[in-house]
């Protein structure tokens, strides 16, 4: 059976630092396009960052770069986002999802075909 199993989220005080696992299970996560998204209360759906399966660079969004970081463990099967320096504009619930989309999609949400059941971060003093 496919899962993604996100993990980590949580209160943290603005400043503080967070770090968001997504397990994969029944599939090789190296093999797809991974991407973290994120959804607060009201808001759209955004795409924070995405390792991509074609040339295994990650990218990251502008409103995160600098202070996030998404690295991917093959040997876990595992991908983590690293948050630090968090805000309260970075509350949210946070999805990891794998698709196949080309490169120029990646942060498109509408491309990926699985998705994880979110974790949701609280930045609040």
């Amino acid at each position: 059976e496919v899962q993604l199993q996100a993990s980590g989220g949580g209160l943290v005080q603005p400043g503080g630092t967070l770090r968001l696992s997504c397990a994969a299970s029944g599939f090789t996560l190296r093999t797809y396009t991974i991407s973290w998204f994120r959804q607060a209360p009201g808001k759209e759906r955004e795409w924070v960052a995405g390792i991509h399966a074609g040339n295994n660079h990650i990218y990251h969004a502008d409103a995160v770069k600098g202070r996030f970081t998404m690295s991917r463990d093959n040997a876990k099967n595992t991908a983590y986002l690293q948050m630090n320096d968090l805000k309260p504009d970075d509350t949210a619930t946070y999805y990891c999802a794998r698709g196949r989309p080309p490169l120029g999609s990646i942060r498109n949400g509408d491309v990926y075909t699985f998705w994880g059941q979110g974790t949701l971060v609280t930045v609040s003093s």
